[in-house]
């Protein structure tokens, strides 16, 4: 299995919290600020498991 897809996802957060993170700061709202940091963390961890399939994956074909 592939780690493609936690890849392609976490991208999609990390960038959907980066766009809230500068509404915020533009409209002055800490909440979604906050959740935008929120998200690029989230986003961040879900291309780590990507990364993280995709190694196991590499082994198991380098022990084939």
């Amino acid at each position: 299995m592939s780690g493609l897809g936690d890849k392609i996802s976490g991208k999609a957060d990390e960038l959907k919290g980066d766009i809230k993170e500068k509404v915020g700061g533009a409209t002055d709202n800490q909440s979604m600020q906050a959740e935008g940091l929120g998200d690029q963390a989230a986003g961040e961890g879900k291309q780590a498991i990507g990364e993280a399939k995709d190694a196991a994956a590499d082994l198991r074909d380098d022990n084939r």
